[in-house]
């Protein structure tokens, strides 16, 4: 008689049943107390783009010591109308009621400067100057000043506001994304299980660990720095990851009912077997996320803490929370499940059928096979050499909005550079300023410079630099990097002044730089401990070396689509350049998320080659066991990651597109393609590790069983 030996997580699902309620209570107690306290305290999300060593982030601190008035982020108040002069008193009066307002340290009239004309006067703008970052002004100050400056947007007289807190203030809420997500995995899961009641407990696990986790997260804001932009992410990653877990372990339990068994042995065993990979699985994202603290980027740091939580949570509500409601609603999902097998069978359906008929196909000609997929994904990963890192400005807004409206005012008016001025910063006496200014004016690439702006100390004096290009144009960062390397250091040497290059512009390509310069190590790292756990679990060399490869590949042809898309413009997108924070974030996300995969269909195959030593049969049935649901899990995560394509947010288009289109190519090309391929190709070779590495690696399996013929044996199997 075979008897199996329950793991700790079996015992957490045992437990979960005897305790059904008091655990589901436990659950609806623990969210509902973190939603009310998050409410109570709010939040305190802020952004944290420092980069301490960079010119940009130097210059910034430079001003501010010395208490210059660029320190601050500006709005640009811009009008248009054919007779401004005529307007002058009104505008007058809006201005000085602008002066009076929160966060306002001081404004500049356009009739004051005869540089904040158009040469047409058609086109003219006032300077707002806040009394700080655009990501510490308060939004309701913001917008006090918006609505302020419009009121005189009559009789002849347009008005548009602009700038990056404008922009902040502007920000649509989220929430037809996520429905829509939510949506579409619901109608999957219905159609894969053929019940609403199995369909919707997926759907009620990854809702509980989202809510508590996004709870969490607004009450840790308080503790240290979380990115604004972060809620909609953790939404994101947590609705897909909470579904593909709890789906995992459904499936395998619904699996285990097929075999007989009852209910609660069911649970038990699904947890077992499947928990182990989920909780694999889980780990694997999380130490990818890890990794991104290691980049030493601020800005990235709360937000990999706050995913990785998200992760966390959703992974022990798929190990808790999930059992209570197999216990409450088993007996009726154990019903549908048998009904409906039987009508299968009536009709001559076998299970897997299909899958294996597609392993034989592919196993028939394995390199084939491997090339026309192989080459698929290079010709997909090719635009991603070209992909230029940055971060969406007003161009890239919606035209509807006055931040937009008013980018492309100014454009028009003063040409495309102005909208991205370099704040050159100054230090070492009013000469030295003075051929800082002179320098850069006859510079290729500057259309215009404003005269030097010393600081209320006079320490340090600022220029600003208008490119001729736009902000996001090639062009203005090779301008960046040509101004700090060879045009300003001659300059500083004669005068033995200093001369740094900042401004949003060049912040936002340092903040670039360093993500391109700290990503090969990112990658190393995460490369090098996922491969690491693989080759402790299957005990091989090859399979983990042909999952990092192969992940590497469907990364790289993810952004390359994205680069397509959004860079190039493909499909109507509002081309510009990649958002610095998309490719860490999409690497660490997917990295995790495929070795899931990996695990499911490869831990499957080696137990079928435990079980038989053929090898062929082993990658055949491996597929057909896991093919339908690797199928499904793949296809709710990317119609809820691609549901984020319809957020208004450029940032969130980019993440979501990526994470759809990684996905859909690891599950159907990678999975049901590669994989078999190569496991095929391979032979028995795929499970070789060398004697001496087979000594000192500690034996670890995802399922533990013993039977009447090697008791206390342990297999790999899910």
């Amino acid at each position: 008689m075979n008897q199996l030996r329950t793991g700790p997580l079996g015992r957490l699902a045992s437990w979960s049943q005897r305790h059904r309620w008091g655990a589901l209570l436990l659950w609806v107690v623990v969210v509902a107390a973190i939603t009310v306290g998050s409410q109570g305290a709010g939040s305190d999300y802020r952004n944290d783009f420092s980069l301490p060593g960079t010119d940009s982030q130097t210059a910034t601190d430079l001003l501010e010591k010395h208490g210059s008035a660029q320190a601050g982020d500006s709005v640009s108040v811009v009008l248009q109308g054919e007779d401004l002069r005529g307007a002058r008193a009104r505008v007058e009066r809006m201005l000085d009621d602008v002066r009076e307002l929160p966060s306002v340290a001081d404004v500049r009239s356009p009739y004051a400067d005869k540089a904040a004309v158009s040469r047409d006067g058609e086109i003219a703008y006032a300077t707002v100057t806040l009394d700080g970052k655009a990501e510490s002004v308060p939004k309701e100050d913001v917008k006090r000043v918006i609505d302020t400056a419009q009121h005189v947007d009559r009789d002849g007289v347009r008005v548009e506001v602009g700038g990056e807190a404008v922009r902040g203030a502007e920000e649509e809420g989220g929430g037809a994304a996520e429905g829509a997500g939510m949506l579409a995995a619901l109608v999957i899961l219905v159609l894969l299980f053929g019940s609403l009641v199995a369909a919707a407990l997926p759907l009620v696990t990854a809702v509980f660990a989202v809510g508590g986790a996004v709870g969490l997260i607004a009450l840790a804001s308080h503790l240290f720095t979380v990115a604004d932009f972060t809620p909609p992410l953790m939404m994101l990653v947590g609705l897909g990851v909470g579904v593909d877990y709890a789906l995992l372990i459904f499936y395998r339990y619904r699996h285990e009912l097929l075999r007989g068994v009852d209910t609660a042995t069911a649970t038990r065993t699904a947890l077992d077997a499947a928990g182990r990979t989920v909780f694999f699985a889980g780990c694997t994202v999380i130490i990818a996320l890890m990794g991104l603290v290691a980049l030493g980027l601020g800005a990235l740091q709360g937000v990999a803490v706050a995913v990785a939580l998200t992760v966390l949570v959703t992974m022990a509500a798929s190990l808790v929370l999930l059992p209570a409601l197999l216990a409450v609603a088993g007996r009726r999902i154990e019903r549908h499940v048998r009904a409906r097998t039987e009508r299968a069978r009536a009709k001559g359906r076998a299970e897997g059928r299909r899958w294996r008929a597609w392993a034989e196909a592919v196993q028939r000609r394995p390199l084939t096979a491997l090339t026309a997929a192989v080459l698929a994904l290079l010709a997909l990963s090719a635009p991603a050499l070209d992909m230029r890192l940055g971060f969406a400005d007003a161009g890239n807004d919606a035209s509807g909005t006055t931040s937009r409206q008013a980018y492309d005012l100014l454009a028009e008016g003063f040409g495309p550079g102005f909208n991205g001025p370099l704040v050159v910063v100054s230090q070492g006496g009013a000469e030295a300023a003075g051929e800082v200014r002179a320098t850069l004016a006859r510079t290729d690439g500057i259309a215009a410079t404003s005269p030097v702006l010393p600081s209320k100390d006079t320490g340090v004096s600022t220029v600003l630099a208008f490119p001729e290009t736009a902000p996001q144009d090639e062009a203005t960062a090779d301008l960046v990097h040509r101004l700090r390397d060879d045009v300003l250091p001659p300059v500083t040497e004669r005068t033995g002044g200093k001369a740094l290059v900042g401004g949003p512009t060049a912040a936002a390509q340092d903040f670039a730089d360093s993500v391109s310069d700290r990503m090969p190590l990112f990658v190393a790292l995460v490369v090098g401990l996922s491969a690491l756990l693989l080759m402790v679990v299957f005990r091989s060399v090859l399979i983990p070396l042909k999952a990092a490869l192969l992940n590497l590949l469907s990364i790289a042809a993810a952004l390359g689509v994205v680069t397509l898309v959004f860079q190039e413009g493909l499909f109507g997108a509002e081309a510009g350049p990649v958002e610095a924070f998309i490719p860490v974030m999409i690497f660490a996300i997917v990295f995790g998320l495929s070795m899931d995969y990996e695990v499911f269909l490869v831990s499957r195959i080696h137990e079928e080659w435990e079980r038989t030593r053929d090898h062929r049969g082993a990658v055949r049935e491996g597929l057909a066991a896991t093919g339908k649901v690797i199928t499904a899990a793949a296809a709710i995560m990317i119609v809820v990651f691609a549901a984020f394509v319809l957020s208004p947010d450029r940032m969130l288009q980019q993440f979501g597109l990526g994470l759809a289109v990684a996905i859909l190519l690891d599950a159907v090309v990678i999975r049901c393609l590669i994989v078999p391929a190569v496991m095929r190709l391979l032979g028995e070779r795929a499970w070789w590790l060398p004697a001496g590495l087979a000594r000192r690696l500690p034996r670890v399996a995802l399922e533990r069983r013993e039977d009447d013929q090697a008791e206390g044996q342990e297999s790999v199997r899910v």
